[in-house]
């Protein structure tokens, strides 16, 4: 018995490849993936790894998101989630109007404070009740931006566009994401701060990662790092910038770059030891664990996925991180697993992973990939793997 939907991420690849006309021979020598591997993937007998599917989406030029199924429509409407995607991007569209006559914005202070418990809510799992509040914010903070047009009132406006890229990420809407960001830097810009600007970068390399386009990923985070030398010296610059290393970090992973991936988590990793736990500066949990954490990500990118379970073991997350890092770092760990045969250690930590975030990882890729993967084991797993399987949208 199927617990997921026919429609797999392997199902995909066959029926896009089928309608190009292109044999698995053909595709493999494309995207560079091992016929063997390929053919397995489109049985469902192997699990989709990031690598893949951005080396087949690539190859078939289509985007990351046609391959995975992105966004989950049908989990989405079910949870009612689907209805709140709209009024944030009527919201993102809003950015060039001028103050609108019919907005009374509050004191900056409190609209500061709403912006920042957005970032705070989002990172806590809290996802729906984000998207639900999140328009009404963004029309007052571009109203109160406008009016005032203070260098503090275009930061709260871009930390309101940080959130919408959160929660679009989160449930899969990537042209929604690319918007948010783009609405972060021109917001940033406005309020002349390097590190906002510096950010926006990071997160856009990450939308690049997503699709696989590495070296794009790659220039924008060496552009991130040179916006950052324009800020002032101190924790905050020194945050950013070693959270732009992880970043690249991952990117050169997934490139099969070792010696670079390596690179940059050494200087992330000397930059942490000067900044320490520093999880609540741009609520970035940036620090020596997030360091550790990276290093299972860029292993497992590197498909050493002994090592990557092997260190994923000794990490130790502190009580202080948010609920969507630590989902998402199960989620990492248990693909790991999933991959060197460890199926109840995977399980496992997908259990974990919803437990911590639940909302995030129902529609999280890396989360339903490795479900697959369990399944195609054909292993035999507790009865709660079917029920895992039926919410995660079977």
């Amino acid at each position: 018995m199927h617990a997921l939907p026919h429609d797999h991420t392997g199902a995909r690849i066959k029926r896009l490849r089928l309608e190009r006309h292109l044999t698995q021979r053909a595709l493999s020598d494309l995207s560079t993936v091992p016929y063997s591997t390929l053919a397995k993937v489109e049985q469902g007998v192997t699990a989709a790894s990031p690598h893949i599917i951005a080396s087949v989406a690539r190859a078939l030029r289509v985007e990351v998101a046609t391959v995975t199924g992105q966004p989950y429509v049908t989990e989405l409407r079910a949870d009612e989630l689907d209805i709140l995607i709209q009024p944030i991007r009527e919201a993102l569209d809003l950015f060039d109007l001028g103050p609108d006559p019919n907005v009374s914005p509050r004191p900056h202070a409190l609209i500061a404070a709403d912006a920042d418990e957005h970032l705070v809510a989002v990172r806590a799992g809290e996802i729906k009740r984000v998207a639900g509040e999140l328009p009404g914010l963004i029309e007052e903070a571009t109203t109160a931006a406008h009016a005032a047009s203070a260098r503090g009132s275009w930061q709260t406006l871009a930390s309101t566009y940080r959130t919408a890229y959160d929660v679009s990420s989160k449930l899969g809407y990537g042209d929604l994401a690319s918007i948010a960001l783009a609405r972060m830097d021109w917001a940033a810009q406005r309020a002349s701060d390097a590190v906002v600007g510096a950010m926006s970068r990071y997160m856009r390399g990450l939308t690049y990662l997503r699709a696989g386009q590495y070296r794009t990923g790659d220039r924008l985070v060496r552009v991130g790092l040179a916006d950052l030398e324009q800020a002032e010296c101190g924790q905050e610059r020194d945050v950013l910038t070693g959270q732009l290393h992880l970043g690249a970090a991952v990117m050169a992973g997934r490139a099969q770059d070792r010696a670079r991936a390596e690179g940059h988590l050494a200087e992330a990793g000397r930059i942490a030891g000067l900044t320490g736990e520093a999880a609540h500066v741009h609520w970035l949990t940036f620090g020596p664990t997030n360091v550790d954490v990276h290093r299972v990500s860029v292993l497992a990118e590197l498909d050493e996925y002994g090592a990557a379970a092997q260190a994923g073991k000794g990490v130790r997350i502190p009580r202080e991180w948010p609920a969507s890092r630590r989902s998402h770092h199960y989620a990492e760990l248990a693909r790991a697993q999933m991959w060197t045969g460890a199926l109840d250690d995977a399980f496992a930590n997908l259990l974990r992973a919803r437990k911590s975030a639940p909302q995030q990882a129902r529609y999280h890729q890396t989360v339903r990939e490795t479900y697959a993967g369990l399944e195609a084991a054909k292993r035999q797993l507790p009865d709660s793997f079917l029920s895992y399987g039926s919410w995660l949208g079977a």
